[in-house]
């Protein structure tokens, strides 16, 4: 298992996802967010397929931190049931790698 994930979470709107970053951020959870806009997300939800406008935030953390994350992201989001989705990083750059360490603390 890689020690850094990426950490995927859709958000309805640019100042809630910018609100979750600052917040994961100060708590030295993640070490960057980027925040994409645009996303066009179909889903199924109650039965249904549904469609919604989204923002895609794109996290990055280590393992170590990655359920305090989860959870932290779940009590702030406004969606019942947030996407919450961590892919592990299988290789990059060591400097970025260890920027991320320091980033955290």
């Amino acid at each position: 298992m890689s020690d850094y994930p990426v950490v995927l979470v859709t958000a309805p709107t640019t100042a809630e996802a910018e609100s979750i970053a600052r917040m994961l951020l100060e708590r030295r959870l993640i070490a960057c967010a980027n925040i994409l806009s645009g996303v066009a997300s179909l889903f199924w939800w109650q039965g249904k397929i549904d469609r919604a406008e989204e923002v895609l935030l794109v996290m990055k953390t280590r393992q170590d931190r990655l359920d305090e994350v989860t959870a932290a992201v779940i009590e702030a989001h406004s969606y019942d049931v947030p996407e919450v989705v961590a892919l592990p990083i299988s290789g990059g750059s060591e400097a970025y790698l260890r920027w991320i360490d320091e980033s955290l603390g």
